[in-house]
């Protein structure tokens, strides 16, 4: 048996008779509508997508709803549609990872073209023609919260985003560059209308998102590459929309159980690979059961029926509301906090650490006690309800092979959102004293205790990726564990940072106190683990 439409054809029987549940809709129908009509184009082409965001689609298509799919793209890890798509006609196996070891199996088959934004191949090309076409009604984003990065934090564009002006859009290389180049073409197309759904895991995404588009947009249109009012285009609502999202769905590396299950089905060549560029794939996606999407109902040009297959369409206030909730209280900085400590105290599985009495303690007492107090219940979701299965069933899932390294992953880049939200609302709020918090300046400080890169019994470990982290690990160095003397304020050019941590911890009163705490921390062997006993 292999991944490809032959395969599925010829074998039907056998595909049925491992439980995996296949396309109920004409495969090459689809695809043809798809690639003549295209409505739904996608950047980001990993598992997020392939796990969640192509399976809703394969939802409507499979109830026939809807009678296209989707064209993915992908503009950083081009490997990803070299290897684990198109060798596979770009097919892919979900496997729904249950609390109970049970795996729910299905092909998504909704992905009917997959492009990357290399501009040594005809894709580029292909690419300009999807957003040159009128029926083209939503562009997606899982590119990751980094890829909205086009300037450094001292205000200055990256040198690769820099390029791309100075070359006038000649082979653009950065995300938002591309998508601006692109979105230009549909400009010149008789100013065609279009929405921007990111669907990333940061607060404001569909804000970020215009943000970028538009510092971009606008230096290209003051060095004459681009049309003055193409950013009346961009600006004007009845023609280009950037709706807020919120999405919900762990989907962790590849698990190699899994490989296995699918190759005691029969199933061959779907073994994980790690590409030049670190990205963990593998021709199936395993993921957790859980998910949630709610999405700004802002479209000008139309859209897919959404809610058929489960997404909350809403107003602003709701998606920002649900949002907040999910990044700032309900999951993500539980997600960061265990990602960090579970490094230092040398955890391999998210799951694993659930079974530790202070990690648990740290991640409730920071969700109930010091962010519950401030969060907004959206209505469609219940903060406490959402938090409860957070902590009692989606993490302790055994079978979800989620990494606390995968999770420390660019959390330069997360800080600011997931803690510095609540941390703003402490400060505005009369009736509550952020100086009176003790888990997130626990965790920051244990964020920078994790960049020294030495784990609780003195031995060292490899840091995950962040765009931050030369600057980082330099400032830091020096600083000894065990010598508290080491230490020479090294915080403090941080801790003043906005940018970083959307406050200035020094003018807020808790600097002083993430100070204290990072230094019991580096006391000695064992610390990290008295610091915990300590504080919760």
């Amino acid at each position: 048996m292999l991944l490809n439409y032959a395969s599925l054809r010829e074998n039907k029987n056998n595909w049925e008779e491992k439980n995996i549940n296949l396309p109920k809709f004409n495969l090459e129908d689809v695809c043809k509508n798809t690639k003549e009509n295209p409505t739904w184009l996608h950047f980001g082409s990993g598992n997020i997508f392939r796990g969640y965001i192509a399976d809703l689609c394969q939802d409507l298509l499979n109830e026939n709803i809807i009678n296209t799919g989707i064209v993915a793209v992908e503009s950083f890890d081009y490997e990803i549609i070299e290897k684990t798509y198109r060798p596979f006609d770009n097919l892919t196996l979900l496997a729904l990872m249950k609390s109970s070891g049970e795996l729910e199996k299905k092909v998504i088959a909704s992905v009917c073209e997959t492009l990357t934004t290399d501009c040594s191949t005809n894709d580029v090309e292909r690419l300009k023609e999807i957003f040159r076409k009128e029926n083209l009604q939503m562009v997606s984003f899982t590119i990751t919260e980094k890829a909205y990065a086009v300037k450094t934090l001292d205000g200055n564009f990256l040198e690769i985003v820099k390029s791309d002006i100075e070359n006038k859009l000649a082979s653009p290389k950065h995300s938002i560059s591309i998508l601006v180049s692109m979105l230009y073409e549909r400009f010149k197309a008789n100013k065609l209308k279009l929405a921007l759904v990111s669907m990333d895991n940061c607060s404001n995404n569909g804000d970020k998102l215009k943000n970028s588009i538009l510092t971009v947009a606008n230096e290209l249109v003051n060095n004459g590459t681009l049309d003055k009012q193409f950013i009346d285009y961009l600006e004007d609502e009845n023609y280009i929309t950037f709706p807020l999202s919120m999405i919900d769905k762990i989907t962790p590396r590849p698990s190699k159980e899994v490989a296995k299950s699918f190759e005691q089905d029969g199933i061959e060549n779907v073994s994980p690979i790690k590409t030049s560029k670190n990205t963990f794939i593998a021709p199936f996606v395993n993921a957790e059961v859980a998910k949630y999407l709610v999405i700004e109902d802002k479209f000008p040009n139309g859209r897919p029926p959404l809610e058929k297959a489960g997404v909350y369409m809403t107003n602003r206030e709701t998606v920002i509301k649900t949002e907040t909730m999910k990044v700032t209280t309900c999951l993500n900085p539980l997600h960061t906090a265990l990602a960090i400590y579970g490094c230092v105290l040398s955890y391999n599985s998210i799951a694993e650490e659930m079974k530790d009495t202070e990690l648990v303690n740290l991640i409730k007492k920071m969700a109930y006690d010091e962010a519950m107090p401030v969060v907004v219940s959206p209505k469609i979701l219940n903060p406490e309800d959402f938090v409860k299965e957070v902590i009692e069933e989606r993490l302790p899932n055994p079978f979800i092979p989620d990494a606390p390294q995968r999770i420390a992953t660019d959390t330069s880049q997360k800080v600011g959102i997931r803690y510095g939200e609540t941390l703003k609302a402490y400060v505005k709020n009369d009736n509550l004293n952020v100086e009176n918090l003790t888990y997130i300046p626990l965790v920051i400080a244990g964020w920078f205790r994790y960049l020294l890169a030495i784990d609780d019994n003195g031995n060292k470990f490899e840091l995950s990726q962040d765009p931050m982290l030369n600057e980082l690990t330099s400032a830091l160095d020096g600083i000894k564990i065990g010598d508290k003397s080491s230490y020479k304020n090294n915080l403090r050019q941080f801790l003043s940072n906005e940018k970083l941590f959307g406050v200035d911890f020094i003018k807020i009163g808790l600097a002083d106190k993430i100070e204290n705490i990072f230094l019991e921390l580096i006391e000695g062997k064992g610390s990290v683990r008295n610091t915990l006993k300590k504080y919760v």
